[in-house]
């Protein structure tokens, strides 16, 4: 079974609800994944969005959440885990500082009359239990480390437009 990325809030290539972007509750989604492949130790998430790169690094997407350190028996993180300092993210995940500049979920909010943008999910299966990079690292950095221990990764996309 190949690996697969679920959120009961929306459908793939859907619009995203407004509770998850800056115009409502700007919470995480609950996400949900199966299929994980063999020697699968954890998980790493990245939610970007393609359509606004961040202007220090134009050939970057904005990065909107940064989570590694997923356990490998976590399949599913509930809606909210993405707050600061949040409770509900399963332990030893840690999260990766946004392009906002923060350890936390910042939901979709492009700029008003933009067309929609695409929000990338993408959870990463590793070989490694942790990720050799600190608390705080950016995702660009968070990024490059999971690359270093992929073992397979899909995506879900959404659009957000205001």
């Amino acid at each position: 079974m190949a690996l697969v990325l679920t959120s009961p809030a929306f459908a793939n290539g859907g619009a995203i609800p407004p509770r998850y972007t800056c115009e409502g509750e700007d919470i995480s989604p609950e996400l949900r994944w199966e299929g994980s492949p063999s020697g699968t130790k954890s998980f790493g998430l990245i939610v970007d969005d393609p359509d606004a790169p961040d202007p220090r690094t134009p050939k970057i997407t904005w990065v909107h959440w940064v989570v590694y350190d997923l356990p490998a028996n976590v399949t599913v993180l509930p809606a909210g885990a993405g707050a600061l300092h949040s409770a509900a993210l399963p332990r030893p995940a840690l999260q990766g500082r946004t392009d906002l500049g923060t350890n936390a979920y910042h939901g979709p909010c492009p700029d008003k009359g933009d067309a929609p943008h695409r929000y990338v999910f993408t959870i990463y299966a590793l070989d490694v239990p942790t990720l050799s990079v600190p608390s705080d690292s950016s995702g660009a950095m968070v990024v490059s480390s999971l690359r270093e221990h992929l073992l397979g990764e899909t995506t879900m996309v959404v659009r957000h437009g205001r």
